[in-house]
């Protein structure tokens, strides 16, 4: 089982799209994705709650955790948006950077092209690591 950790600053917009369509879209039998903030909000921007709604994900019960060693311990890989000289170091992890732009304070077609790059770049990151959900036949 491999873990994808998602890091931003305040585990309020990015790392929580992320990770909830990372674990949408993934089989959860080869990967898992977990999101976590340098420095966590106190909730989910709204606007992310919404345009993820949309798309039948439910974000209104997360809640932005602190990224800390042991959480970032069990992760093989992390991926960071936007967190600059404050994203963390996990020894041992792939790293990849996506620069993704904060949809705080956005509206709702910006939050939706936002989601939509990130959406992709799961896709793409799954499909590469071949970690796609088996279709039903």
């Amino acid at each position: 089982m491999t873990t994808v950790l998602f890091a931003c600053v305040h585990n309020a917009g990015r790392s929580q799209i992320a990770a909830a369509l990372f674990n949408a879209h993934a089989d959860p039998r080869k990967a898992t994705a977990i999101s976590a903030g340098t420095d966590p909000a106190a909730r989910v921007h709204p606007e992310v709650i919404e345009v993820m709604r949309t798309r039948g994900i439910d974000l209104s019960g997360a809640v932005p955790q602190k990224l800390t060693d042991t959480l970032a311990r069990p992760a093989q890989w992390l991926i960071t948006m936007g967190c600059g000289d404050e994203c963390p170091i996990v020894p041992g992890a792939h790293r990849e950077d996506w620069p993704i732009p904060d949809p705080k304070g956005q509206d709702g077609q910006a939050v939706a092209a936002i989601v939509g790059d990130i959406e992709q770049r799961v896709r793409g990151l799954i499909a590469a690591e071949r970690w796609q959900r088996l279709s039903a036949r």
